[in-house]
């Protein structure tokens, strides 16, 4: 009788099978090869629920209203990937961005390819799919290579395998995870770049990480001048005579210009005044403003 009602099932079309408390997917055994798997459907954004194993813990609000934009305009290129967790009812595994965009376009619906995935291997695919993007910070992909490995029980050879890097690669991200957290959320706003924090991570001490990552601020070091100066203060010597200070017209300038185009600024020079001026910006519009305020525009 149970082989009838399966029969019977298949017949009823994608949306009933779907939407059947008696076809409940969840694993491959729930399923044969010709029924929901790998089929796209236009799936109500009511009936889906972010991903709590999402590895992602920022999302830029001007960038997801940016991909609003391009969606009103071009539509859901890419389907997000779900994967049914009741009935009715699907979780995301994949695509969160695109999820939160159609959401604010107030979106009844939205293009979803059903995917069988238990929870481990949710977590799996969410931060793999993550760890590809290029932007994500150094420290969120260090935490996604240290979840995949205490939670998937990876080595870190099969984890090298898995997101397709070397595994010196998997491992100078993980060890970014030995700094103090001040200085992983300096590396996370961008105050620091990944070179930074490998410098930092020769001294265990928390103390003397963010003696140097205050050096690198006021200074306004590079990764080569940071490894010199770790280098001198593991080997004993004094540093603040042969590490000379930026003249102090370069602290006024810098002041001055940060407050003009209002974000952070960084200036290298000599003595001489022979340098150069570095602009932060955080978007397109960002740079634009700075543009117009460049060439003293409207």
């Amino acid at each position: 009788m149970a082989k009838k009602n399966k029969k019977q099932a298949l017949g009823r079309g994608l949306s009933a099978l779907l939407d059947d408390p008696e076809r409940e997917i969840s694993s491959v055994s729930d399923v044969n090869s010709n029924q929901v798997v790998g089929n796209v459907i236009d799936l109500e954004i009511d009936k889906i629920e972010v991903n709590p194993f999402q590895p992602r813990t920022h999302f830029n609000e001007e960038a997801i209203e940016e991909l609003a934009e391009s969606i009103k305009n071009l539509g859901i290129i890419q389907p997000v990937t779900v994967r049914k967790i009741g009935r009715n009812q699907y979780q995301l595994v994949a695509g969160e961005r695109r999820y939160r965009a159609a959401k604010s376009l107030d979106f009844d619906s939205i293009p979803a390819f059903v995917r069988i995935a238990n929870d481990q291997e949710t977590l799996e695919m969410a931060l793999v799919e993550n760890i590809q993007r290029r932007d994500l910070d150094p420290i969120e992909i260090a935490i996604s290579y240290q979840r995949l490995i205490d939670e998937i029980q990876l080595t870190q050879n099969q984890l090298s395998e898995r997101v397709g890097k070397k595994r010196s690669t998997v491992a100078n991200y993980m060890r970014l995870l030995k700094l103090d957290p001040i200085v992983q959320t300096g590396i996370r706003d961008g105050f620091l770049s990944m070179g930074h924090g490998r410098a930092l991570i020769n001294f265990e001490e928390s103390e003397k990480q963010l003696e140097i990552y205050e050096k690198i601020i006021a200074r306004s070091l590079s990764v080569r001048e940071t490894e010199l100066l770790v280098q001198k203060i593991k080997k004993g010597h004094s540093t603040e005579k042969k590490i000379a200070s930026k003249p102090i017209f370069y602290d006024k300038a810098t002041e001055e210009l940060k407050n003009y185009f209002n974000t952070s600024i960084s200036i290298k020079g000599n003595e001489k005044g022979k340098g150069s001026i570095q602009i932060q910006f955080n978007s397109q519009k960002d740079l634009n403003d700075i543009i117009k305020k460049i060439k003293r525009e409207d």
